[in-house]
């Protein structure tokens, strides 16, 4: 029967599809045949993302070069998965902007660096491919995993995720609290000055009535009867004005050391105190002429100043001052009488609570501690730590640390947002650097990281918890290098987890070696070192002490891609099950 032209292009039509699709069929064993190689090996998680490049090798004489095909890098894990952006290569015949593949001989197709956003559950995951073959009008998709491709043939190019820069979250940036000042022994002490005539050492009855005379006798009783308080010693200083003889001088104030001497120790007698006099005297008081001529108000006081500070020689400044005639006339009526003098301190030490009366007093009373009483009853009692400190921001509300310090305990507690607030509310009573600090420690944990450092840059003066901070913040920001730049010399477990990422196995040993924390995060690391080295000794001896420390690091070694290559063995089972 004679065909019709419909039936002829029907027949035409089918011929060239059943052609097209058994060239995309031909380019399914052709993906058989391609080689990958990933970047790194096994893929790993920096600054949040995961980041990854692969080289696609492709045999020669095999690709059609009508051909198209869309490449997509798929990371598989349980509940989900995250493609890569594709890219397009093409078949030498094929109009395009992307990568050619020769078909005589062959071509490596580069897929460039990207990212996609990690999540914990991509630490046991498969890398996958998936091809998008396309001829004219016609499609074909396969993937590695229907190819049963890769070392394991389940189609994987590269399996599971290394997060090992995610735990610094075992060891936190620290936040730092205001310390207090309390002090068991304070010092103190009670003054008074005796004046004496010109040329004279005795001591004037109209001197004793003086008030600071009488409060210095009455202090050195109310000592004497304190039950909380020592007499440490007594200071008699005697003087005599630079004008006159030397030798005038030197007798007179020697003199007058003796009567201040013994006047104060009859005072002691008199109050049965006892206290060790020291005396001394100074025969011409130039520094005292000196301070109360800056004081003065006497018209040539700057001239004589500049003698002073032209003259060492004490005759030659004497002269030269009484040239000055009506000045000097002020000078010995207005500043000379207070140059003879005789200065007797009184010293003593105020003995403070015992810290088991400031313990049971922070818990039981606390209204009867000072603020510096009640951080330090914090320092001592760190079990009560959070209650002390609710106390004393609720006692002291308007000194920064009460509120500083409650906010440390938040944190400490995970509560980055109570922490905050309260860090804010200190803040605004003083920017104090350990506020800032913290400040700071909270825009890391809210991966703030601009936040972070403009914080830290006003926290100068915090002392060595400020460059952990710093190192923690240019780890999270995946720039490894500066970060050990800041923790310098110190062995904190962050510290070493930096040389790990920088590939430094035995600096981080020797890091981890030092640190004397009993900690299971410690060990983790050191089983790590122990795999990157390939030494399986060091790595179990580490893994079994970090599991026996804290039981969580069996549950994230099973799923740590560290340790990918010892997860069959039976050795691994053990330890972690």
């Amino acid at each position: 029967m004679k065909q019709t032209k419909f039936q002829i292009f029907c027949t035409i039509a089918l011929a060239a599809v059943m052609a097209s699709c058994a060239s995309l069929d031909k380019m399914k064993e052709v993906a058989k045949d391609i080689k990958y190689t990933v970047t790194p090996e096994v893929l790993e998680t920096h600054k949040g993302q995961v980041a990854m490049s692969l080289k696609a090798t492709v045999p020669q004489k095999v690709w059609d070069k009508k051909v198209s095909a869309e490449i997509t890098p798929v990371l598989v894990y349980e509940g989900g998965k995250a493609e890569y952006p594709s890219i397009t290569v093409y078949g030498e015949a094929v109009p395009g902007n992307g990568q050619t593949v020769s078909y005589t001989n062959g071509s490596q197709i580069n897929y460039p660096e990207q990212s996609i956003e990690f999540n914990d559950k991509m630490r046991v995951s498969d890398l996958i491919v998936r091809i998008k073959f396309t001829k004219g009008d016609e499609s074909m998709e396969v993937t590695t995993v229907d190819l049963a491709m890769g070392p394991n043939h389940d189609g994987s190019i590269a399996k599971g995720v290394i997060a090992t820069s995610l735990l610094l979250d075992n060891e936190k940036p620290v936040a730092v609290i205001g310390k207090d000042a309390f002090q068991r022994i304070i010092n103190e002490d009670q003054s008074a000055e005796l004046l004496y005539l010109i040329n004279k050492a005795d001591i004037r009855s109209g001197e004793l009535k003086k008030e600071d005379v009488k409060a210095i006798n009455d202090y050195i009783a109310a000592v004497k009867a304190a039950e909380n308080k020592n007499l440490k010693d007594v200071v008699v200083s005697a003087y005599a004005s630079p004008d006159g003889a030397l030798s005038l001088n030197e007798k007179l104030s020697a003199n007058r050391e003796k009567s201040a001497q013994s006047y104060i120790e009859k005072q002691l007698k008199k109050a049965k105190a006892d206290a060790n006099v020291v005396a001394k005297n100074t025969p011409e008081d130039w520094e005292g002429f000196k301070a109360a001529m800056e004081k003065s108000e006497i018209q040539d006081k700057d001239l004589i100043l500049r003698v002073l500070s032209m003259f060492t020689d004490n005759d030659v400044r004497e002269a030269e001052i009484k040239k000055l005639g009506t000045a000097f006339k002020l000078i010995a009526d207005e500043i000379l009488p207070s140059l003879r003098r005789a200065q007797i301190t009184v010293n003593a030490e105020v003995i403070g609570k015992s810290d088991e009366e400031i313990k049971a007093l922070a818990s039981s009373d606390p209204s009867q501690l000072n603020v510096e009483e009640l951080l330090y009853a914090a320092k001592i009692d760190p079990a009560n730590e959070a209650k002390i400190y609710e106390t004393a921001a609720a006692q002291f509300p308007n000194d920064w640390r009460t509120l500083n310090n409650k906010g440390v305990v938040a944190y400490e507690k995970g509560d980055v947002a109570a922490a905050k607030a309260l860090f804010e509310k200190a803040e605004a009573l003083k920017a104090a650097p350990q506020v800032e600090n913290n400040l700071g420690v909270c825009a890391l944990a809210n991966k703030d990281y601009a936040a972070a450092k403009e914080y830290f840059g006003k926290a100068a003066g915090v002392g060595a918890e400020l460059d952990q901070n710093l190192g923690v913040c240019a780890l999270m920001e995946g720039d490894y290098a500066q970060a050990e730049t800041y923790f310098g010399a110190t062995i904190s477990c962050n510290a070493a987890l930096v040389k790990i990422l920088l590939d430094k196995q035995d600096a981080a040993l020797s890091n981890l070696n030092a640190n004397t924390e009993e900690t299971g995060f410690k060990y983790y690391l050191k089983a790590i070192c122990g795999a990157n080295k390939g030494e399986g000794d060091l790595m179990y001896e580490n893994l079994r002490k970090a599991c026996n420390l804290d039981a969580k690091w069996k549950d994230y070694a099973k799923k740590d891609a560290e340790f990918i290559k010892f997860f069959n063995e039976p050795t691994f089972k053990s330890i972690v099950d």
